[in-house]
């Protein structure tokens, strides 16, 4: 049963561009499937899902999220910088590379690395898109109802429900 409006719940198929402030492309689904995601669970940036709440299939928006209400402002001290020998010594670590790293309570958290200069690797665990506007324009490809299982696992499992993936 397809829905009629986009609410908490229900998979959403969009297709958009994200630009930022000097209006350069960081990222499309053009050309590709659109993308799929579970409204309400956190998927997407607060402040598209806000703005994408209510909107009916083939509605185009486009939507300004200021950083409060996408990936947060830069933090300072969310980078650091590490020894080269405390990663395993056949680690290739490059700018740009992504990984996991645990902080002291156990917790992961995504890092990235931004430079490698010596013997010395500075990680960033602010999202890169931390501290931008983004300039979203989006169209509502679909809307469906979410299967018990996509709500247990708080995202969809493929555009039609149909496919499955692995855990």
């Amino acid at each position: 049963m397809s829905a009629a409006t986009i609410n908490d719940g229900l998979v959403v198929l969009m297709h958009y561009t994200l630009k930022n402030d000097a209006g350069e492309t960081l990222d499309s689904s053009i050309g590709s499937d659109p993308l799929p995601y579970l409204h309400g669970a956190g998927n997407i940036v607060d402040g598209l899902e806000s703005a994408l709440t209510n909107a009916a299939v083939g509605q185009k928006l486009d939507v300004v999220v200021e950083p409060e209400h996408g990936y947060g402002a830069r933090d300072p001290e969310a980078v650091i910088q590490a020894p080269k020998d405390s990663f395993p010594p056949e680690a290739k670590i490059a700018a740009g590379d992504q990984f996991m790293m645990q902080t002291e309570n156990g917790q992961d958290v995504p890092v990235w690395v931004t430079e490698v200069a010596g013997d010395l690797i500075t990680l960033d665990a602010n999202h890169p898109l931390a501290g931008e506007r983004l300039h979203f324009s989006v169209e509502v490809a679909g809307i469906r109802d979410a299967t018990d299982d996509e709500r247990a696992h708080g995202h969809p499992h493929g555009l039609t429900g149909a496919e499955g993936h692995g855990h």
